[in-house]
């Protein structure tokens, strides 16, 4: 990998980079148009990270359908495909490890302990593998987005982070490679995540609105209407993620959210 990305350099190709674990979808899909587009080569990643999972059990669940990734990823003009093993990812006595830092603690970091320590570990990793221009990040994974450029500005890594929209089904629910694990009721009742993040966006850009108290609304209504768990809801200032009291234009609302044994994350910014 390593060496055909310094040919390519050498003979004056860019490279856009998309790093996945693989289930790919639609929203993957934009991610590698959106790439191609913009550089002369794009090298996508499947690799399923045992670093970032907390459970072994949602590690084992984690879909693995490496004949269609192939299939969409071909259709995508993606130049490259790489699918490193476990043993060259992490050989024996592999030992080193990227602390996410500040950012990682609260949200995603605070219900997922040392997830986004595997997420920068591996990114880190896969960065000095492909030596990307730029590699493209889904902003469904915010917070995870924010990590990622906090590692390679704080790493000096030679290589710009970009983040493309979320992209949703008709009824808004965010495109995942989780959802197909949900049952058809609460794939239904899953869309209304983002119905009520945009209704309370809307109504923060109009008026002001606490904290405290769009955590209480979104709550409510999404546990009164649904099967749905709030594993936590938060409103954060949108490039520190810094936890804010009056959720107003600048921030992004945050939220982590249980079907059943299948956890959807979403967010919007107002």
């Amino acid at each position: 990998m390593q060496k055909w990305s310094s040919i390519e350099h050498k003979n004056g190709n860019t490279i856009g980079f998309v790093p996945t674990m693989g289930a790919l979808h639609e929203g993957h899909a934009h991610l590698f148009s959106r790439s191609a587009t913009s550089h002369s080569r794009t090298v996508v990643s499947i690799f399923v990270n045992p670093l970032q999972f907390n459970s072994e059990s949602d590690l084992e669940a984690y879909p693995r359908q490496l004949k269609q990734d192939i299939a969409v990823a071909e259709g995508q003009n993606v130049d490259v495909l790489f699918t490193p093993s476990h043993e060259e990812m992490y050989p024996t006595g592999f030992s080193s490890t990227v602390s996410a830092g500040a950012i990682a603690e609260h949200m995603e970091g605070l219900h997922r302990p040392g997830h986004f320590d595997g997420v920068a570990t591996v990114v880190v990793k896969l960065l000095n593998a492909v030596s990307p221009d730029v590699a493209y990040f889904g902003e469904k994974d915010f917070q995870q987005v924010a990590v990622i450029r906090q590692v390679v500005r704080d790493l000096n890594l030679a290589c710009k982070i970009t983040s493309v929209p979320t992209v949703r089904e008709q009824n808004g629910l965010a495109l995942s490679s989780r959802n197909t694990r949900l049952s058809e009721q609460n794939l239904k009742q899953a869309s209304l995540i983002f119905t009520l993040l945009n209704d309370i966006a809307i109504k923060c850009r109009a008026q002001e609105v606490t904290a405290e108290q769009v955590k209480t609304e979104f709550t409510s209504e999404l546990e009164s209407r649904t099967n749905a768990l709030v594993e936590y809801i938060e409103i954060v200032e949108s490039v520190s993620l810094q936890p804010i009291v009056v959720a107003a234009p600048g921030c992004t609302i945050c939220v982590g959210i249980w079907f059943d044994d299948v956890r959807l994350i979403d967010n919007v910014t107002i």
